[in-house]
């Protein structure tokens, strides 16, 4: 006995359900994004206040001050470089989830769509595999936004470290 469109209507459903959520993925990563851009710009505004702290009694302890300043802008920088180039692929991973909850989306809806137009004609193994796909784009999406927001809160969390490190030595 073949199996019908019928069959896997429920399956559809489902697919459509969970593809049509998916373009609130982004939900998932952008916390953690807008949270690393605030820490960063909160580090920036508090190294300028050390910077430009009132002068020390005695020149030996203005220059070790403005040694441990620029010591800890060095940091800054250089991670703020490192995560700047990870901005830059943040934002077209952004962009990929979006096309793929598009696509993901439509896809489900057509098959939802053919599912209960042909409910009772045989589905063929091609139609089995067009369900899968529908599937794989929930999952690129999910992993995709996962990623983006477990690197983010790495940056973030370095840059707490680098504050962290500016408060008790400054």
């Amino acid at each position: 006995m073949s199996q019908t469109w019928g069959d896997f209507q429920a399956v559809v459903q489902l697919s459509a359900g969970l593809n049509v959520a998916i373009l609130s993925f982004v939900d998932i990563s952008l916390p953690a994004i807008k949270e690393r851009r605030r820490v960063f710009a909160k580090a920036q505004q508090e190294l300028d206040m050390h910077r430009s702290a009132p002068g020390k009694v005695t020149s030996a302890a203005q220059l070790e001050h403005d040694c441990q300043v620029d010591e800890m802008n060095q940091k800054l920088y250089l991670l703020w470089k490192e995560s700047s180039s990870f901005s830059n692929e943040e934002d077209s991973l952004i962009h990929s989830t979006g096309i793929l909850g598009f696509i993901g989306a439509a896809l489900s809806l057509f098959l939802l769509w053919y599912s209960a137009e042909y409910y009772d004609a045989s589905i063929s193994v091609t139609g089995k595999f067009v369900i899968g796909l529908s599937f794989c784009s929930l999952i690129g999406a999910f992993i995709i936004n996962f990623m983006t927001a477990s690197q983010a809160s790495v940056f973030t969390k370095q840059c707490n470290q680098i504050r962290e490190e500016m408060r008790q030595k400054l």
